[in-house]
């Protein structure tokens, strides 16, 4: 019998995949009907020039730091997908004031726009416990 062989996928290079990444972003960041100094917050205060060639599309290789907050802000919007089937619902989720202990009556963007990627760690945490998911 023959060993099987345990095969491992190369990472992915930021290059490939900083600019649908952030497509992606930008389309979920339309859907939360978010101002472009709340997306500027979310991805970690670039310059702003940054932030427009970056909503223009022109080519860039995000930091992992960026990358890292774009990947919570995707969980975060899959797992309210989840959650709320209603895309309404689920888009406008995260504006709403909330009386769970981790945000004390602000919403989860408060939250989420506080400059820090814990932040969005543990909104994502939250929102995954909520979907029984792992935490």
């Amino acid at each position: 019998m023959a060993a099987k062989v345990l095969q491992v996928a190369k990472p992915l290079s930021a290059k490939k995949v900083s600019p649908p990444a952030l497509r992606t972003v930008f389309r979920i960041a339309d859907a939360w009907g978010l101002s472009n100094k709340e997306q500027i917050k979310l991805l970690g205060s670039p310059p702003k020039s940054s932030f427009y060639r970056w909503k223009q599309g022109k080519e860039v290789v995000l930091s992992q730091d960026t990358l890292e907050r774009i990947s919570y802000i995707l969980g975060i919007y899959s797992a309210l997908q989840v959650l709320l089937p209603r895309p309404e619902a689920a888009d406008s989720w995260i504006k709403k004031p909330n009386t769970a202990p981790l945000f004390g009556g602000r919403s989860a963007l408060d939250r989420m726009v506080s400059g820090q990627v814990g932040d969005l760690y543990l909104v994502r945490q939250y929102l995954d416990a909520q979907r029984g998911g792992w935490t």
